[in-house]
């Protein structure tokens, strides 16, 4: 499974040794990509998928953050919910569940009840 992982905040560009830019411009010029950006977002996600404890760091700053939810943080984590939910405390991070009011609980409660009998 690959979960492209997408960050608004993004640079557009990055510094790399001079080595490392012609590499990636000798895979472009030989075919096996098509621009220095499918070398890159490869490298990446071939990274994210051998290294599970980076896809879990950067999954836990996104749910932290509040960018993505605990449903889509665990499936960056390539986790089950509950799995991941139990990993959130190695990293110190309580959940805060929060519920309706009781007042409007209860009006749609009271809602349901006069429309279904």
């Amino acid at each position: 499974m690959i979960t492209v992982i997408n960050i608004i905040y993004m640079p557009s560009s990055y510094n790399l040794p001079e080595l490392v830019k012609k590499e990636i411009e000798a895979l472009v010029k030989s075919g096996y990509y098509s621009s220095k950006s499918d070398v890159v977002k490869d490298a990446l996600r071939y990274m994210l998928d051998n290294k599970k404890n980076l896809r879990l760091a950067a999954s836990v700053e996104l749910y932290k953050s509040g960018e993505v939810s605990l449903g889509k943080a665990a499936e960056i984590a390539d986790m089950g919910v509950v799995e991941y939910k139990e990993r959130l405390k190695d990293f110190e991070i309580t959940r805060v569940i929060e519920g309706e009011g009781v007042k409007k609980m209860d009006a749609e409660l009271a809602r349901i009840k006069r429309k279904y009998g």
